[in-house]
Parts: C-alpha cells; structure tokens; sequence
C-alpha cells in the first residue's frame, strides 16, 4: 500500500504515524506545515497529564499494604473457625478479599480510563505518541498483583514530567519510582555484607540492575559480564520504599537505607565508583545514561517504533547523533525525529498495536471511551494488549508479525463491527469519516467499498478494517 507524497499527504503521515490517528478535522490543522504542526507538540514541561481524581504512587503503597494487612487477617480468622464446613469457610475467605480487593481494582480501573480519554481527545497527538513510547520502555506491569495501584502513578509521576527532558534524568525518575522498586524486586535486595545483610539471610536482587542496562540503556550488545550486573546490583543496595515507621513524609516514597547498602567500591564496564552511599548507583545510572552504546540502542527503538520494523540506517544514524550532541536531550531528538526525511516514506511500515488500534478508532469519529471495562479491558484483553499488563519488563512488542496473526485480524474485526454498531455518526457521510480520517492515505477501491455499504456500521467497520487504517 503506498500513496503519493504530498502536502496533504505528509499531514496524513503526521496524524498516523507520528500521532494516535486523525480527529475530524486534525489533517485541516496539521495542513500544510504537518513538521511545524508536530514540533509545536514538543514541551518543555512534559507530557500532558490525565485528569480526574487519581491516586498518587504514595496512595498505591498505602492501598497494596492495606489490602495484604486485610487479607492476612482475613487468613487468620479463616483458620480459627474450624466448625465451619470448608466450601463455606473457603467462599467467606474468597468474598472477603474481593472486598479488600476493590479499592485498588477501582484505582486501576481509573487511570487506564483517564489515560485513555486524554489519548483519544488530546490536540496533541505526538506528544502522547511519545509518551506512551517511553512508558512501554520503562515498563511497570500490574502482572505482578503489588503493583496494581502502581503502574499508573508510574507513568504520571515518573514518565510525563520528562519526556521532553533529559535522558538521564527520566532514567534516574523510573529507577527511584516505587513503582520500579517494586516491580522489579529492588526495595528489598540486601548487600551480603551490609548491617542488614549480616544481621538476616537476606540476598542480593539484580533484576533493576539487568534491566537497566538490558532494556533501559546500553542494551544486550554493548559487551557488559554478568560481574557488571552484580557489581551495578550492589550499588543500588540501598535504592528502597519508606514504610509508615519512617514518618508521613517518607512512608510510601523513595528512600535510600543505608544498612541494606552493600559497602565498598564497585567496578562497571570498565568505570570504577568509589563508596559513597546513594551516590555511588547515581553515579553508574549517570555514565549508563551516557554510554554511546544507550544512543545506539534508543536510537533504533525509537525508529522502529515510529517508523519500521527495519527502519532506515540514516534514521537510526540521525536519531544517534542528535541523542550524543545533545547529551541525551529528548526534545533534540524527537526534533531529530520529525526532521529526518526517512520518517516521511509514504508507504506505511508499522502495524498499529490493540491499544493504538482503539484509540484511532475513537479518534476517528470523534468519541472517547466511557467505561474502562467494557470499552477498554475487556477488548484490549482479546485483542492481547491488555493497559498496563505488559507480560516482562521488556514491554510490548512492536513488530508486525506479533500483531497481525489472522487469529487477531478476525478480533479485530469482531470489535470494529461491534464499536461501530454503537459510534458511527449520523452527521457525516461514510466518504467524508473516512476522508477525515485517512486523507491523502485512502486508497480509492477502499473509499468506493466505502461508499457502497448499506449502512453506515458497515460503512465504518470497513474503514477501521482497511489496511490504510490498521497500517501507519
């Protein structure tokens, strides 16, 4: 599928493959400046943030903590009524962690909905393209049951302050979050030979330090040991949550204990940092942030991402060297981005992922979602993308092929059909939907399929199906 580049074209290019797909009326705004339209999208305060009454990473602490003190409770007075049969005791057991289970399903029940409206709404499409990107980056999954009430809080506190920022400093917000610490086992990991450690059998936890340099910066090729990832796994020993004996301030947030710090110097990819406390992993997480190595493994993420499942060596070239001159600046790269001709090829390289998939398709007759578990969970579940469930800390794929088995094709269209029995407007005709929708990306024999259906649900089933939509 191709079209030919144009003015009208590059708008249509801007909306899908740099933004979430076309609002009615996005392609007229992005017009014939779509690079100026984009650029204006870049901001040095961050993403935009949902609204609505959202719990912070604190509160979700406070809530998991709340809920295991219930559940072990309701454990304990389980096994003391021994005369109860024990389907009854077992059903009483059950109802009552749904019950203490509650406020945190409604915690995460409304930020995937906040998160959502904001996507399908927002004027600023790249922006929130760009956001979702390094959320998927820094993954933190509510897989694991602890951070149910921490993966949206992670996301707003962590991510969206800085994506227009500097690297380093993104990096250093999502390694200190409670919602990492968490996710992946770090607040408890115990230097062996720190107070802690030769008071207790507890051990050393290098999840957060493999990941790091795995996944977050340098990547699997930049030629680290196994002694780099134990090493860089002491220096964060320490890197910890408060609790409530720590005083309200503290109780809920980062907090570096110095007993579960493991002493002495440590020795990472060649560079060695002296004993210093907090500042010792601060400092590896900085030289990691720095590494060419983390400009070659963002660079090609990005471009894959936004572009090919093989993107252009020039794109990955522009994006690395924007990422070195500015020292990790992400808005200079994200300038970079737009700016290189190789993100502009008018055929479609990327296959929209369920989460991108529904957004486009609220996005294009002009709706958002009203409930998070019929509109969002339970689709995005079939469809195998389920919000903020991302199966490893790696995040969700991005290649073609781990979305477009004809299994997920044939869901796919079982929800467009469904979504468009409920949104297909009544205002404008199926032609004008889906050339608001697609633009200069619309090939004619789909706009004449269009233009033939019966109704207008089969109208709009035919336009969320067509390759010009399900590709950006």
């Amino acid at each position: 599928m191709t079209f030919q580049a144009s003015p009208s074209g590059d708008a249509a290019i801007a909306t899908a493959r740099f933004g979430l797909g076309a609002r009615p009326g996005e392609l007229a705004i992005a017009g014939a400046r779509p690079r100026d339209w984009l650029k204006a999208q870049i901001a040095a305060a961050g993403a935009d943030q949902p609204t609505g009454s959202l719990p912070s990473g604190r509160d979700g602490v406070a809530a998991y903590l709340a809920f295991r003190a219930e559940a072990r409770m309701l454990r304990q007075r389980a096994s003391r009524q021994q005369g109860l049969e024990s389907d009854t005791a077992a059903a009483q057991l059950e109802a009552g962690r749904r019950e203490a289970r509650e406020p945190l399903r409604q915690a995460l029940l409304a930020d995937i909905l906040a998160r959502a409206r904001l996507a399908a709404a927002t004027p600023a499409p790249f922006r929130e393209r760009w956001t979702l990107f390094w959320s998927n980056h820094f993954t933190v999954s509510t897989a694991k049951p602890q951070t149910a009430t921490l993966a949206g809080p992670f996301e707003r506190e962590a991510i969206r302050p800085r994506v227009f920022g500097r690297f380093e400093d993104l990096l250093v917000a999502s390694s200190t979050h409670p919602g990492m610490l968490v996710y992946l086992d770090q607040a408890r990991s115990t230097g062996p030979n720190s107070v802690a450690g030769r008071r207790r059998d507890a051990g050393l936890n290098e999840n957060l330090a493999r990941e790091i340099m795995e996944l977050h910066t340098v990547g699997p090729d930049a030629g680290y040991t196994q002694a780099d990832v134990t090493e860089f796994a002491r220096g964060l020993t320490g890197y910890s949550i408060g609790a409530e004996r720590d005083g309200p301030d503290r109780a809920g947030a980062f907090l570096f204990r110095l007993n579960l710090h493991e002493p002495g110097p440590r020795t990472v990819m060649g560079r060695r940092y002296p004993q210093a406390g907090p500042a010792q992993a601060r400092a590896i997480l900085a030289d990691l942030a720095a590494d060419p190595h983390t400009a070659d493994h963002l660079a090609r993420k990005i471009a894959t991402h936004f572009v090919a499942d093989a993107p252009p060596p020039r794109l990955v070239a522009d994006l690395r060297g924007a990422f070195l001159r500015s020292r990790g600046d992400l808005a200079v790269v994200a300038a970079a981005l737009i700016d290189s001709p190789e993100a502009w090829t008018p055929a479609p390289g990327k296959f929209k992922r369920p989460y991108e998939f529904l957004i486009s398709s609220y996005r294009a007759v002009g709706a958002v979602p009203a409930d998070a578990g019929s509109e969002l969970i339970e689709p995005l579940t079939q469809l195998g993308e389920r919000p903020f469930a991302a199966p490893q800390p790696n995040g969700w794929p991005e290649r073609i092929g781990d979305w477009a088995a004809p299994d997920a094709i044939v869901k796919r269209m079982d929800w467009a059909s469904r979504f468009a029995a409920v949104h297909a407007p009544a205002g404008a005709t199926p032609t004008a939907l889906a050339d608001s929708a697609l633009g200069a990306r619309l090939a004619p024999a789909t706009r004449l399929a269009i233009a033939r259906a019966e109704t207008r649900p089969e109208a709009l089933t035919l336009l969320l199906m067509s390759p010009e939509f399900l590709y950006r």
